[in-house]
């Protein structure tokens, strides 16, 4: 029976150079390829030039590499790029670059499928297949980077974790990813240019306020008012706006950093003067700033984007008490709709 090897990126720097001591090598060996997984994004041993033939071998007896592979990659006429990422196991998720003329983003996902069901999004019609690795949110980033110095000169500036899935139920491996993204051994990019977006889990807000992380945190709310909300994110039901609202408190108390909403205006669903208010409300309780965003329709359904005049109310009232909105319109509508809103969010949402 063949034994299953694992990813050697699951082994921390300290746990490779162990593995090195107990086969009879030299310890910094465990050096040298940590900085070939991570910083040198190596696809595979062979690629690892500076280490001995024999040591390779060796490495190809124990481990493998779960690198992604960009299965196809769309570009549309505003620079948006699209990819279909297959994983090691056949499944495919989906990341984009979204460019504008001062930055490039990376739009990235953190499971296959999704373990919500918020109505208006596609990947929630997809069942969660598994959570993604570490590793291969990050192969996502580092694809995504060499995209940017390809087609727009410089290197990737942002990223937001906004693709399919729900980071913060796949909590430990986001977090981890996010380690080696922000590393010196990694691709040293700043947290601040990071935002975690959440459909709102109070606990787990709680708790990524408690382990002190310095990324930016984004919550697609859509809906200030209970009943609405729940009709637009089923789930939210076991999660009311007073438990949002209060974790979202204990965010800012511990780590003074502004909370953004996501919130798309829908045609008879939310785009009444009392959710209006409702909003005007909920933005009062922490120091936040507001992305309306353009919805991009998956289907002839319920769902379908608000009037202007309906997103302008928004605009004014929001305006008027010192909360600074922004309009993301939608992006690579020449390419197939990325799953969820993927190609909805502009850049400078961070």
């Amino acid at each position: 029976m063949q034994i299953e090897k694992k990813d050697i990126r699951a082994l921390s720097k300290d746990q490779l150079r162990d593995f090195f001591v107990a086969n009879n090598d030299k310890a910094f060996r465990g050096n040298q390829v940590y900085e070939w997984l991570w910083s040198k994004g190596a696809h595979s041993f062979e690629d690892m030039t500076n280490v001995a033939k024999s040591t390779r071998s060796m490495l190809e007896e124990n481990f493998v590499i779960n690198h992604i592979k960009v299965d196809t990659m769309q570009r549309s006429n505003d620079g948006t790029v699209k990819n279909a990422v297959r994983l090691h196991d056949g499944l495919v998720v989906e990341s984009v670059l979204i460019p504008t003329e001062t930055r490039t983003t990376a739009c990235v996902s953190s499971q296959v499928g999704c373990s919500l069901d918020c109505n208006f999004c596609a990947t929630a019609r997809l069942k969660r297949m598994r959570n993604l690795e570490p590793g291969e949110i990050y192969d996502q980033i580092m694809a995504i980077d060499k995209e940017s110095r390809l087609y727009h000169n410089h290197p990737l500036s942002n990223i937001v974790f906004m693709g399919m899935g729900e980071p913060l139920m796949n909590y430990n491996n986001v977090i981890k990813a996010i380690d080696m993204i922000t590393s010196p051994e990694g691709l040293g990019m700043s947290p601040k240019r990071i935002m975690l977006s959440t459909s709102g889990i109070p606990k787990m807000i709680k708790k990524m306020a408690d382990d002190e992380v310095k990324f930016k945190l984004a919550v697609s709310l859509h809906s200030a008012i209970d009943e609405t909300r729940a009709k637009i994110m089923p789930f939210s039901k076991n999660f009311p706006l007073k438990d949002l609202r209060e974790a979202l408190e204990y965010w800012y108390r511990k780590t003074k950093s502004k909370v953004s909403y996501e919130y798309v205006v829908w045609k008879g669903i939310n785009d009444d003067k009392a959710s209006v208010d409702a909003l005007v409300k909920f933005c009062k309780y922490v120091p936040c700033k507001v992305n309306l965003i353009e919805y991009n329709p998956i289907d002839d359904g319920e769902f379908q984007q608000a009037s202007e005049e309906s997103i302008m109310a928004y605009i004014k009232a929001l305006e008027n008490i010192g909360v600074v909105v922004k309009v993301r319109r939608s992006r690579g509508k020449d390419i197939d709709a990325a799953c969820g809103q993927l190609a909805n969010k502009e850049a400078e949402t961070i």
